[in-house]
């Protein structure tokens, strides 16, 4: 499976200019491209919901070689329950520590050289307080399971991941499809794994021609499939096809063609205002102090 590929991790934001400030001045983070649309997506990938959203999506490189950030923000939602599904993304960068302290970011020493930041809305994410490398900075991504091997099983035996590292002590098991690429870590918390309203997604990249046959696989080991392969348009920009998987905890997995989200995701000179106009644009929290109501709580 040397051809599929960790692209991003799915957040839903409440507050985009809270939010830009974190990943822009705190991570260090460049703003990739930023997508509007007035309507919810086929595939769902801002959420259960309808109404008008925007995508942005934010990393440290190109979508081709970097793992990145997708976050999502639904126009009537102004927060979201977390759940305790996300455990967190480790990156490398000594900048990024140094700039929390600047900024007066809460910042927490969990372990020599490795400190913990929280987004807003409550996402973790662990800084490695080491000079940033020229290849991708993120490290991986940890999702909680409530059965190790039976989700081991579904990552490494179905959809092709190698496992990397068996840490029976931490009830931890490290995997990727390459070296090169953002691991994925699934930690036992020998309970039931609650996603919240905040769940998120991880995406990753195959060949086109590999989405049907996965969605064959899935239904073969009756496994849940959340949205059987569909196209997703994105005005202006390439059409992409997409099948969205559930391993055994619910975890959302996108799988998407890799040839064509290439074209898709190329990256954005125009990425920083788009989104700055957006957010300036953005009349929602104004309309509801107006009437005397709040966003949305989920």
């Amino acid at each position: 499976m040397a051809l599929r590929r960790a692209l991003h991790f799915v957040f839903k934001v409440g507050d985009r200019s809270k939010t830009a400030t974190f990943y822009r001045d705190v991570l260090g983070m460049k703003i990739l491209r930023h997508e509007e649309f007035e309507e919810g997506c086929k595939a769902t990938c801002n959420g259960p919901y309808d109404g008008k959203w925007s995508k942005t999506m934010v990393g440290f490189g190109p979508e081709d070689d970097h793992f990145v950030a997708e976050l999502t923000y639904n126009y009537g939602v102004g927060e979201y329950r977390l759940g305790n599904d996300f455990l967190g993304l480790t990156l490398q960068s000594s900048q990024a520590v140094s700039n929390a302290k600047r900024l007066g970011w809460p910042l927490t020493e969990v372990g020599e050289a490795l400190y913990l930041v929280e987004a807003p809305g409550g996402y973790r994410f662990y800084l490695v307080d080491k000079d940033q490398p020229h290849n991708d900075p993120v490290q991986k991504v940890c999702l909680a399971v409530s059965d190790l091997q039976k989700s081991t099983h579904y990552w490494s035996s179905l959809l092709g991941m190698k496992v990397i590292e068996r840490n029976e002590e931490k009830k931890t098991v490290l995997m990727g499809f390459a070296d090169t690429q953002c691991k994925l870590e699934l930690y036992n918390i020998g309970g039931i794994v609650d996603h919240g309203t905040a769940f998120g997604r991880i995406a990753f990249s195959c060949p086109h021609k590999q989405l049907p046959d996965l969605e064959a696989l899935m239904t073969k080991e009756n496994y849940k499939i959340l949205t059987p392969l569909v196209s997703l348009d994105t005005p202006g920009k390439a059409t992409v096809e997409v099948v969205i998987l559930a391993d055994p905890d619910a975890h959302e997995i996108c799988f998407v063609g890799d040839e064509a989200f290439r074209q898709l995701s190329h990256m954005e000179p125009s990425g920083n205002a788009l989104l700055d106009k957006a957010i300036a644009e953005d009349k929602s929290d104004e309309w509801f102090a107006k009437h005397n109501k709040q966003k949305a709580s989920v």
